[in-house]
């Protein structure tokens, strides 16, 4: 199961495609974390919250890639060229039909939401009228994660780097001129933020189909509605899949929730520390999406050794080049923090625990990289149940009682998120070493 130079370089020419969309969609995030940082704690908080809300409350939709994926990955195997992008087209069906009435629910709910999950009336008008302009790319972003499953599946991960980095490119932009009023644009502040973001998923949403239709054609790409029995697998795939990243987003809201009772200064060092986080952890999640591939087109040949021995082979390139990422985190702590924070009390919050960021780094990769493995396998409700009762019933609990009821700062609640990474990566193991995932039916 070592990878050899074949598999490492497989390997990388189907993840570092995928790495660089995902490291240039954190360098965004951290461009509009510096950019939102200028106006001070508050704008910085108030974007971190209504972040964390809008991943929350679209993450089922942005789930339903994984029966795109999963689907189109075996099919490509099994050898079934000409309709890989069936599963495409179901994944489109799919967005919309949620994202759109779902989309209208939010733009009206928004200001309450924000409102509900942080006390400082001025962070919570900000993040109420930052969420609400995000709400309004729901559709987009749910296309452009079906589209992002299927370039995965059939090998084109590079179309999906190539359209993240005009996307982000776009995003600056306006972030630059509609932040701060450049060019004579009005100055908006953190509004001007999310009226960046959202237009920028809007043309990638129209570059994916420009694409889709150049690549994909002879795949089926709109060529007609899915059969219902394409529809009800990729339902199946695709509900405990989204109900995941539902959860985990909403988790990861709940635990903003918990920063901002900790207080302002906590909360936006915490904004930042996640972001930071991601540097790591997104080219861990670029392999894993990787892996699932892998997975998927080997169950589609029949392989079921060869499936099983990409995750591990591909979970330690991943420890390897994460580790590497987070060396000079942990080495030099305000070198990196300094450029997004510009508060010392909230510069020696953030010091200790972004060096247990790095320290978990590579264990949060291989569980990354297993996750995934389980769910190009189709495999998606033990992912579900691991994700869910690590994250709700000890995570969560953990980062309140030390946070919030005894108060002992961000670097205990930091090492409680570490001991929870390790324990979802010995689960995701234990349930891939045990071989039933080979078994689900597509």
């Amino acid at each position: 199961m070592t990878p050899n130079a074949a598999h490492t370089r497989r390997i990388l020419a189907l993840a570092l495609p995928i790495i660089g969309g995902m490291v240039s969609q954190n360098v965004l995030n951290l461009v509009d974390t510096a950019m939102v940082g200028a106006l001070g704690n508050d704008a910085l908080a108030a974007v971190g919250i209504a972040s964390f809300a809008n991943f929350a409350l679209i993450a089922f939709i942005t789930g339903m890639s994984a029966g795109v994926q999963a689907m189109a990955s075996r099919w490509l195997g099994a050898g079934r060229h000409g309709e890989t992008a069936v599963a495409l087209n179901g994944g489109l069906l799919l967005a919309l039909s949620l994202a759109v009435p779902w989309s209208f629910v939010l733009f009206f709910l928004a200001p309450e939401i924000v409102a509900w999950l942080v006390e400082d009336a001025s962070v919570a008008a900000d993040g109420g009228a930052y969420l609400r302009v995000r709400v309004l790319g729901v559709a987009a972003v749910g296309m452009n994660f079906a589209f992002r499953g299927y370039w995965n599946a059939v090998n084109l991960s590079r179309l999906y780097m190539g359209t993240l980095a005009l996307m982000h490119v776009i995003n600056i932009f306006l972030n630059w001129t509609l932040i701060f009023g450049n060019l004579g644009a009005p100055a908006l502040g953190v509004v001007g933020a999310g009226v960046g973001t959202t237009v920028a998923t809007y043309v990638g949403t129209v570059c994916y189909f420009v694409l889709g239709w150049r690549h994909a054609r002879k795949a089926g790409f709109l060529s007609g509605v899915p059969e219902r029995a394409t529809l009800a697998t990729m339902v199946r795939i695709s509900v405990p899949a989204g109900t995941q990243q539902f959860f985990f987003a909403s988790g990861m809201t709940a635990f903003f929730w918990i920063l901002g009772r900790m207080g302002t200064q906590e909360l936006a060092a915490g904004h930042v520390l996640v972001h930071v986080m991601l540097v790591a952890i997104l080219p861990a999640m670029g392999f894993g999406l990787a892996a699932a591939s892998l997975v998927g087109q080997s169950l589609g040949e029949g392989d079921r050794d060869e499936a099983a021995a990409w995750a591990w082979r591909v979970g330690r390139v991943a420890m390897l080049v994460v580790g590497a990422i987070g060396l000079p985190v942990f080495v030099f702590p305000d070198a990196v923090l300094g450029v997004f924070i510009r508060d010392a009390a909230t510069l020696d919050l953030a010091r200790a625990p972004v060096r247990v960021v790095a320290l978990s780094a590579p264990v949060e990769a291989l569980g990354m990289v297993l996750m995934n493995s389980h769910l190009g396998a189709g495999n998606t409700r033990p992912v579900l149940f691991v994700s869910m009762a690590a994250q709700w019933l000890l995570f969560l609990p953990a980062a309140y009682l030390l946070g919030v009821v005894f108060g002992v700062g961000l670097f205990a609640v930091w090492l409680a998120n570490g001991g929870y990474r390790m324990l979802t990566l010995a689960a995701f193991a234990a349930l891939w070493r045990g071989g039933r995932w080979a078994d689900v039916k597509i």
